[in-house]
């Protein structure tokens, strides 16, 4: 059935104008589920109901979820970015992607909306009259920045409580005795005397710090030449905390450099961007944010989201590096440069610190993302949701509390190897772990064939070894009684997933059903879009991109992924390590491995000399001098 002739309020052909604009998908409540742009919204409104089955999932689900979609024509893009953006604000569409914080970063802030600005530390929304530096990766690097500056800018951070009583008693707070507050509660310091103060530590903190530095240093010059060496003495020190202050913050591009660094890590159901704030060339903070991708993106539609949402209200700098650009680079660069009212270069950094600064963030990113995703993986509650999720997905009897994932690794067909992961109750068991050397050259489809099928040849042998096929009163069990540990395949899984699609789910039941293996259950997660497959099914089935069954059996392929990748690059460069010395006359496998051990590598080996090839035991000069022989004609 074509589900696209189902969908009642497609509209009819002809009656979508050809021209920019911005279209909102609704469900049966009217609530708007969906917002985008197009340069041509006939076009891009007719490719939803073109196609249905070439769709992603993902717009498959939203557009059986909606009854209705409505647009406004627009004259130029960067007013369809204006509106697109306003929409997924006003509306909140639950499959746009959505930017949330990995955790909350405090800022610096000054008050300077109030009669006596406050220096403090603040999360969460920004106010109004408010100067906001930052953000910091913990509140602890701000108190000590501004412990080091309330020396020179003593402005004051007391509450409002704590203010009102000290005027009240006529008596300064610790700091105003200890020269860190100029006490404007008291009246040592004039409203308009305080403010100076607050404007200077602004400039300070914005990376104006030249001329502070450069002031106290003429000023500690004239205290000393008119022999008051205690003042100059405290000014000396305050020059130091200023420029430890400096210190705190690393210098990474030119001094006139005020850029924001945009990097980001993906897979293919989240995302992680971090920011680093780059002003007067030095890092004066960074910021994490975590999305789940509940549509289809590209690194480049994620940065295009991104500073839209991000600098719709924030301080946006007059160049932003980016890890890709976005799809409509030029509109999105004009509607930032109207929004700072001035100039703002959008481009992806090539070489030099900006790249190298760029490699850094990016690296942030990554951490981010794998943090993130230990944090939601360890969770019980989400644990036992994830596998509910996949028990009622796969219509499984019980949840699989034991799961097994195969992946097959090679390059060219040469050196297959094949890992198995384990993971139980939702946590990676990586004691359980296991590899395999696959023997069959004929392609993924019969290694997944094999190694399912040695697995579970070790699993039924040691069942029967164990007594567990003849008798129910064996006290070991799976329990070897020599060594006190579980044997290696004694535990069957609940269920095995396969890297693969449906002939990779295939293979592995067939295996499963020729030896007699029947109440374990078999699926194959396919990377491309993260469907999930069932042996013998024509269709996949679809689970929610934001359902944590989902995120489960993708964590457990990519551990799998990525077990198998690390055994096929150890098993290739021992290949290589021990065919640059075959055919050696007289150099059996323990010279090899003795040369091996020596040198540490074949490359040091080949720099060897003769001499040096002859302090190994073992290896005479006729030997040597074949040996260096060889590795030079290789």
């Amino acid at each position: 059935m074509d589900v696209a002739s189902t969908l009642s309020f497609r509209p009819k052909p002809g009656s979508i104008p050809d021209s920019p604009g911005v279209y909102r998908f609704r469900d049966a409540n009217a609530q708007v589920i969906y917002v985008g742009k197009a340069k041509s919204l006939r076009q891009r409104l007719n490719s939803y109901f073109a196609d249905f089955a070439g769709l992603h999932p993902r717009t498959q689900t939203m557009l059986t979820t909606a009854a209705g979609v409505d647009w406004t024509v627009v004259g130029t893009e960067v007013e369809a970015l204006q509106l697109e953006y306003s929409w997924i604000k006003e509306f909140d569409p639950r499959f746009n992607v959505k930017y949330r914080d990995d955790k909350s970063y405090p800022y610096l802030a000054v008050t300077m909306g109030e009669e006596f600005p406050r220096v403090q530390v603040l999360r969460g929304a920004k106010k109004k009259g408010t100067r906001y530096f930052g953000p910091y990766s913990h509140a602890w690097a701000i108190r000590e920045t501004v412990d080091l500056l309330l020396r020179v800018f003593p402005v004051r951070t007391c509450s409002a409580g704590v203010f009102k009583r000290a005027g009240q008693i006529g008596r300064p707070c610790l700091l105003g005795y200890i020269d860190k507050c100029s006490a404007p509660c008291v009246g040592r310091v004039t409203p308009e005397e305080h403010r100076d103060l607050a404007e200077d530590f602004c400039d300070f903190m914005a990376g104006n710090t030249g001329r502070f530095i450069k002031r106290l240093e003429q000023d500690m010059r004239e205290a000393a030449g008119q022999q008051e060496y205690e003042r100059a003495a405290r000014i000396r020190d305050d020059v130091q905390a200023l420029q430890r202050a400096l210190e705190k913050q690393a210098v990474v591009l030119g001094d006139a450099t005020d850029a924001d660094v945009v990097a980001l890590a993906e897979d293919p159901l989240e995302a992680a961007i971090q920011v680093f704030y780059v002003r007067g060339g030095r890092i004066r903070g960074q910021r994490g944010w975590v999305v789940d991708k509940v549509e289809e993106t590209t690194p480049g539609d994620l940065v295009e989201h991104f500073l839209l949402q991000i600098y719709s209200e924030g301080e946006i700098p007059k160049e932003v590096l980016v890890a890709a650009m976005p799809p409509d680079a030029e509109a999105v660069t004009e509607l930032l440069s109207e929004q700072r009212g001035a100039r703002v270069e959008l481009r992806v950094p090539q070489r030099g610190d900006k790249k190298s600064l760029m490699e850094t963030v990016e690296r942030n990113a990554k951490e981010s993302l794998a943090q993130h995703k230990i944090r939601r993986a360890s969770d019980l509650t989400t644990r036992s949701k994830a596998l509910q999720e996949i028990a009622d997905a796969l219509d499984l009897d019980q949840v699989p509390l034991r799961i097994e994932c195969y992946d097959v690794s090679h390059l060219q067909g040469e050196n297959v190897v094949a890992s198995m992961v384990v993971f139980e109750d939702g946590l990676a068991r990586k004691s359980e772990y296991r590899r395999f050397a696959v023997r069959t050259k004929e392609g993924d489809v019969a290694s997944i064939h094999e190694v399912i099928t040695r697995r579970f040849k070790r699993y039924l042998e040691e069942k029967s070894a164990t007594g567990e096929l003849a008798a129910e009163d064996d006290v070991h069990g799976p329990i070897d009684p020599e060594t006190g540990r579980p044997r290696k395949f004694a535990y069957p899984p609940n269920l095995v997933v396969v890297d693969g699609a449906g002939p990779q789910a295939a293979a592995a039941q067939r295996a499963l059903d020729e030896l007699g293996v029947d109440d374990v259950a078999v699926c194959g997660l396919a990377k491309r879009l993260e469907e999930v497959w069932l042996p013998g099914d024509d269709q996949p089935v679809i689970m929610p991109r934001s359902s944590e069954g989902l995120y489960l059996l993708q964590r457990v392929r990519d551990e799998a992924h990525r077990f198998a990748i690390a055994y096929h690059r150890s098993k290739r460069s021992k290949t290589v390590k021990e065919s640059a010395l075959d055919g050696v006359p007289g150099l059996g496998p323990a010279r090899r491995q003795a040369l091996l051990k020596h040198f540490g590598s074949v490359k040091r080996l080949r720099e060897a000399g003769v001499a040096e090839i002859c302090e190994v035991p073992g290896i005479g000069r006729a030997t040597a001098e074949v040996i260096v022989s060889r590795l030079a004609q290789e």
